[in-house]
């Protein structure tokens, strides 16, 4: 056998890398795309020159792509850094802007003037007044809940978690007596992160614009792995996340309806409908347009596979480990997601194993990155700490082939026998 028969005979197999929940590679053509922007159309798209002009079309069907594929208009789309700065800008800009039109009523009423800007504003349904009240689902990601908790430490705004079951659904009577009471906005995730359940969001927007509560989607999960239509759920705003589809870190967009009372965080020029100042980037709008309209065509076409192989992997896990539970929805969840609780075992642990086995997975999500603590989506589910401990969370965007899924299981059974987990053998 020749040296060259010999390394190959015996080379390790590849890794599996199994978080695509947390990140993904750049997509080829996303990358193609993009340089252009970066080393000959470099110009500032707020230029009046024609440098500046060719960025500023490149800027804008960059919009309207993006903006086509999550069923939303071209205006509705205000490009930033990504999920959490989009969850940011839509939840403490909406309470700043109710905060604002609060001073105004009162600056107005101490200066004797009060009727008459107070009574046009009340007579838009879209702009009466609401208790300072943030309604947040006990599952949401850090991004939501930690703004939420920001204008509670600095605006007095009560946050109000709205429960859920056992699969991570949240909880709509309970949503419903909420809303009722009136609230300044109401956040909903349409996937889970952790557990891949889907929420039953269009429902929830139903239940808030009934009781006069706007609503924001956080869509950083969902969007080019789910059919997300904006403008048909009517939701009032959206955060979008881009290296969850393909497209570079970094990259994200809100979508604000026209109708949203929104303040901007960052100020300056007045970029992007003056929510998010300072010079757009071009290259990574265009990158994120293309990177979502890849996916979307990918999931077309992948959709049903991916569920079916999500399955099988389910199926190979609970045989090889038939002390797992799978956690989250068991069929209304993520096409490429599928997450577990391995009694006996903590998470952190079997993944370092796994990991030297070169199957990479997740214990939680990616966002809580050097915690330790339970994670709260398993327990807002009503799993014991010592249970959510012990979560692991796969998630793929392509099918796994059947050697694959073999591969895991077995990989799987072996990490826990070798970290003596009682009842595996």
């Amino acid at each position: 056998m020749s040296e060259t028969e010999t390394s190959s005979a015996t080379a390790a197999p590849t890794d599996l890398y199994l978080d695509t929940a947390a990140s993904e590679a750049v997509s080829r053509a996303a990358i193609e795309a993009m340089l252009p922007f970066l080393t000959e159309a470099y110009g500032n798209p707020s230029s009046v020159h024609a440098e500046g002009a060719t960025a500023a079309r490149a800027l804008e069907a960059a919009r309207a792509s993006f903006a086509a594929d999550l069923g939303a208009h071209p205006g509705d789309v205000v490009f930033t850094s990504g999920g959490t700065e989009s969850d940011n800008l839509a939840i403490k800009g909406v309470a700043l802007a109710q905060v604002r039109r609060e001073n105004a009523a009162r600056d107005a009423a101490a200066a004797g003037v009060g009727s008459t800007s107070a009574a046009s504003a009340c007579a838009n349904p879209e702009h009466t007044a609401h208790p300072r009240r943030i309604l947040i689902s006990a599952v949401e990601h850090p991004a939501v809940a930690e703004s939420a908790q920001w204008l509670h430490d600095f605006f007095g705004f009560d946050v109000v978690r709205i429960p859920v079951d056992a699969q991570a659904h949240l909880d709509l009577a309970a949503l419903e007596r909420e809303a009722q009471r009136g609230a300044s906005l109401a956040c909903v995730m349409m996937a889970n992160n952790e557990v891949g359940t889907v929420e039953p969001v269009a429902q929830a927007v139903r239940i808030c614009h009934g009781a006069g509560v706007p609503v924001h989607v956080d869509a950083v999960q969902a969007a080019g792995t789910i059919p997300v239509d904006f403008r048909g759920l009517d939701a009032d705003t959206m955060a979008v996340s881009g290296h969850k589809f393909g497209a570079p870190k970094g990259l994200g967009a809100l979508l604000v309806r026209g109708r949203t009372p929104i303040e901007p965080l960052i100020s300056g020029g007045g970029q992007e409908r003056g929510l998010r100042s300072g010079t757009q980037n071009v290259a990574g709008a265009v990158a994120l347009a293309v990177a979502l309209h890849e996916a979307c065509e990918t999931m077309e076409r992948n959709s049903t596979a991916l569920a079916a192989s999500r399955d099988a992997l389910v199926r190979a896990v609970l045989e090889a480990v038939p002390t797992a539970r799978v956690t989250g929805d068991p069929v209304h969840r993520l096409p490429g997601h599928a997450s577990f609780v391995f009694p006996g075992v903590t998470g952190e642990a079997l993944l370092v194993d796994l990991d030297a086995r070169g199957i990479e997975v997740s214990s939680g999500s990616a966002c809580a990155v050097g915690r330790h603590e339970a994670p709260g989506t398993l327990l807002a589910m009503g799993l014991s700490e010592v249970e959510a401990k012990a979560a692991i969370r796969f998630s793929f965007r392509a099918p796994l082939a059947d050697a694959d899924i073999r591969r895991i299981a077995a990989a799987l059974r072996a990490s826990l026998i070798a970290l003596h987990v009682p009842g595996i053998e």
